[in-house]
């Protein structure tokens, strides 16, 4: 696990039996990879309410990795929390950073990703990851709760 994950205070206090990790290629067939991991990390450690929802955030936050990021590989993180998760979908591009558009028109076929995250998770965010003083990568995170 990389030392940025644990900058964020959703994350602490870190314990490694919560940390899930799958690296993956950036390629159109990982979204649903990364689906599937989601899905059954959820399913194994009790909270499958939230799975729908961490499905629908994980494919978007993957497929703009892949569209827009010029990256190889990417990695998908999960931590567990007893009534929360914490998903990120990390990259190792730091130029090409996720920006948010307020509202999508109806005919529109992209830029739905960050407001679909806004409504569907407690909250979102970015985070850049770095390597001393050097920035890296960035990580698109996103909690979810259980009602």
């Amino acid at each position: 696990m990389s030392s940025t994950m644990l900058n964020d205070p959703r994350t602490a206090p870190y314990n490694p039996a919560t940390f899930y990790e799958l690296a993956a290629p950036a390629t159109a067939t990982t979204a649903r990879l990364a689906r599937q991991f989601v899905c059954g990390t959820l399913q194994a450690t009790g909270h499958p309410s939230l799975i729908d929802d961490a499905c629908v955030c994980v494919s978007d936050a993957v497929a703009n990795v892949v569209q827009h990021a010029r990256v190889s590989a990417l990695s998908v993180e999960v931590i567990v929390r007893p009534y929360r998760v914490v998903v990120a979908v990390r990259d190792g591009d730091p130029v090409r950073r996720p920006y948010g558009r307020l509202t999508a028109k109806a005919g529109d076929e992209r830029g739905r990703g960050l407001i679909l995250m806004n409504k569907l998770s407690h909250a979102f965010g970015v985070n850049l990851v770095w390597d001393g003083l050097h920035v890296v990568g960035k990580r698109v995170w996103f909690e979810l709760r259980e009602r």
